[in-house]
């Protein structure tokens, strides 16, 4: 069974490395999932890639996270809020509790979608 015809799937190769990210696109939300590379080397591809997904919310799932390792991360993350879009980190691995309130963690895809749509709802009320 494919993805509905809404979304769309794109995999970024990170030369150098041999490393990937995958990246889906569903709406004005990108689902940008750390594959095959580390940490520091994810945030620095992502920089990069910025550019591309800041007109939109942005849910990166993690698959290996250190709270030491996520200052490149943290501060995407507040740039990405400046331009008033949703940046929400999933993470097994990571606690809500060592970051500051500008930087979102959940454990879990949907509770990334849940708090996307409540941001989205008090961007729409004015709050």
């Amino acid at each position: 069974m494919g993805l509905p015809s809404e979304w769309q799937l794109c995999t970024f190769w990170l030369l150098k490395s041999n490393n990937k990210m995958t990246i889906e696109q569903h709406n004005s939300t990108a689902i940008i999932t750390q594959e095959k590379t580390n940490i520091s080397e994810f945030s620095k591809k992502l920089s990069v890639l910025h550019e591309r997904f800041k007109e939109g919310n942005v849910i990166l799932k993690l698959n290996d996270s250190k709270s030491d390792s996520m200052d490149v991360l943290v501060s995407l993350s507040k740039t990405h809020r400046q331009l008033n879009h949703s940046f929400v980190v999933v993470s097994s691995q990571l606690n809500q509790d060592e970051f500051e309130d500008d930087f979102t963690v959940v454990p879990t895809l949907q509770e990334a979608h849940d708090y996307i749509e409540m941001e989205q709802m008090e961007r729409d009320l004015g709050i």
